[in-house]
């Protein structure tokens, strides 16, 4: 039984084409270079702050606590405080110029090494606040929640194995990692 075309009660027609999908137009980051940038940049922000972190523990895993005198502790305290924020200031010049070079080509130092970048899902440009907001700090929020953080972190990590290649923080912000 056919459906005059004047049936007013009828469902509308239309034509419909086929949306690309991304993939057609990048080629998504392998699991490695995504690894590769996290463990770079992990550096890249720790290494300022090292020197800090040695002297504040050299001193008591070289003699113990029971051996630790108030000279040592006032030492190690001035010497970890002036170096720690030398290397925080550091860190704040590093995470200056990583705002930029995400702002300006959704890459941090890590990603740029490794020769990735983030966009979304639908071929567009990833803008900073997305990638701030959405990729990183709720992301970092999630992580705190007791009982669930640790295990929301766990997933987050675990899903990169998955055929889409995207964590969880990927879904969230609807981005994907490509090569750049």
């Amino acid at each position: 039984m056919s459906t005059p075309s004047n049936n007013q009660y009828a469902p509308p027609r239309s034509a419909v084409a086929d949306v690309r999908a991304v993939d057609e137009d990048f080629v998504k980051a392998s699991r490695l270079s995504r690894l590769g940038a996290v463990i770079l940049d992990g550096l890249i922000f720790s290494l300022p702050l090292a020197p800090a972190y040695s002297i504040a523990l050299g001193p008591l895993l070289r003699s113990g606590p029971a051996h630790f005198t108030a000279l040592n502790f006032w030492v190690a305290l001035i010497g970890t405080g002036v170096l720690f924020y030398v290397g925080a200031l550091i860190d704040l010049a590093l995470w200056v110029i990583t705002a930029i070079m995400v702002h300006r080509n959704a890459q941090t130092i890590g990603k740029k090494i490794c020769g990735i970048k983030v966009a979304r899902t639908d071929g567009s440009r990833a803008t900073l606040g997305r990638i701030f907001w959405l990729r990183n700090v709720l992301n970092i929020a999630i992580g705190f929640v007791p009982l669930v953080g640790p295990i929301y972190n766990l997933v987050d990590a675990l899903m990169i194995f998955g055929e889409q290649r995207r964590c969880c923080h990927d879904y969230i912000a609807d981005t994907i990692v490509i090569r750049a």
